[in-house]
């Protein structure tokens, strides 16, 4: 079956792209076009069925991803499944299960079978905790090993996955010749680097990426081009191992293209709020438009235990540039593993800031929720005020009325809206 990206080249409009287009203020033919320029995607392998279709990229909504899984050290699949339910209800648009612990296999299922979204993964960490329990180091790969697994998972009906193919010997090297504080902090990453030096040979998926592609294509996965280099610190930002690593994406993103299998780039990471603009506009300008993927990014690195307020300062600047797609960043994050708790506050977080990112872009349709919410403000209507806002749940759970009936608690009859009201109401009987 031809991909989304090769249909939509020869001018096919696919149901996936109407149900995707029938969520966004955009004509299906419009959406068509922007996939086959390659400025937008629409992740959904041929073997996974499911409700949320979701297109990102050029004129979309800013989307958010909750990445889920285990750990070699919390194996609960019961907890997994709250988690997911977590993310859900938290409005995600995308999950990714980033399990290294327990059986992966039915991991996947459990989120390919109840997660009614696309689902991302990084097949690297399977092999990992298979080779592991074979009691085989990770240098002990072999490119069999990787293209395996990727099919494996691909087979079985993941729609995208994290490829870490800029790793390669050429950004290593930039790498080592680097004053970084961290010199890697992707997990990916830092196992291509542990290959690559201990075999002195060129990263599996640089040096056949054609097969890669090759697979992507059956199964009309889309590659998601991992940033193995991303800075790990404000101070590793924008340097000369990132920035390799970026030109070698760039070049894999056209060559992906051309194969008709649907990319898009995965961006920092670390960065200070001053920088966020620029190496946005520069990921879209060496990448010819492809849309975005960024953890964040994180404008401070000592926020710890609120990287969910810091990622949300960094996605909507980073989505007002232009970046596409945020991955959610929780209260957990540098400390230990999520719980049902963090994953919805992470989810809720990236939420705003991808709204904030749309109102900046003047998306149709993102100022009229605002309005909407304004309108019902003055009218002092607070069933409206939770119909529209973006977590309905909690403005219920922690609205408090007045004696009046009318105002909330922190007012009461002081209430600017009620009072202005009042004056305006007099000053047009007496005029």
């Amino acid at each position: 079956m031809p991909t989304q990206l090769k249909q939509a080249k020869a001018g096919t409009i696919t149901p996936e792209m109407e149900k995707a287009a029938a969520h966004e203020s955009m004509d299906v033919h419009e959406l068509r076009v922007n996939i086959a320029r390659g400025v937008a995607i629409l992740p959904k392998n041929i073997n996974h069925d499911f409700d949320r279709i979701r297109a990102i990229g050029l004129g979309l909504k800013t989307k958010v991803n909750a990445n889920l899984g285990t750990s070699g050290e919390c194996i609960d699949v019961h907890r997994e499944e709250q988690k997911l339910e977590a993310a859900l209800r938290a409005g995600t648009d995308s999950l990714m299960d980033l399990s290294t612990g327990g059986d992966l296999e039915k991991l996947r299922r459990m989120f390919l079978d109840k997660g009614p979204t696309m689902l991302g993964t990084v097949p690297i960490y399977g092999l990992a905790v298979r080779m592991a329990e074979k009691g085989r180091p990770m240098h002990q790969m072999t490119p069999e090993d990787l293209f395996q697994e990727i099919e494996n998972q691909c087979m079985q009906g993941v729609d995208y996955i994290t490829v870490h193919c800029g790793v390669t010997r050429d950004s290593l090297r930039r790498l080592e010749s680097s004053r970084r504080v961290m010199p890697c902090v992707s997990r990916g990453g830092s196992m291509h680097m542990q290959w690559i030096s201990y075999n002195k040979r060129e990263n599996p998926l640089y040096e056949h990426f054609d097969y890669l592609l090759e697979i992507a294509a059956r199964f009309d996965v889309t590659l998601s081009l991992g940033d193995g280099f991303r800075p790990g610190c404000i101070e590793d930002s924008l340097d000369g191992a990132q920035l390799e690593e970026l030109m070698i994406l760039a070049e894999l993103a056209r060559r992906a293209y051309a194969r008709d299998v649907q990319v898009m780039i995965e961006g920092p990471g670390h960065v200070p709020l001053n920088e966020i603009k620029a190496q946005v506009q520069l990921q879209k300008k060496l990448c010819g438009n492809a849309p975005f993927y960024v953890l964040g990014p994180l404008p401070t690195d000592i926020a710890a235990g609120y990287d969910h307020i810091t990622s949300a300062i960094g996605g909507a600047l980073a989505g007002a540039a232009g970046a596409d797609f945020l991955c959610y960043v929780t209260p957990a994050e540098h400390l230990c593993i999520p719980d049902e708790d963090d994953v919805y506050q992470g989810v809720m977080a990236a939420r705003i800031a991808a709204h904030i990112a749309d109102l900046s872009k003047g998306l149709p349709g993102a100022r009229e929720q605002d309005l909407q919410m304004s309108h019902c403000r003055q009218a002092l209507d607070w069933e409206g005020m939770i119909k529209y806002a973006l977590d309905p749940e909690l403005v219920r759970r922690r609205m408090q009325l007045a004696r009046d009936g009318q105002t909330c608690t922190m007012c009461g009859k002081l209430c600017a809206v009620k009072c202005a009201e009042e004056s305006l109401k007099s000053q047009k009987q007496q005029g």
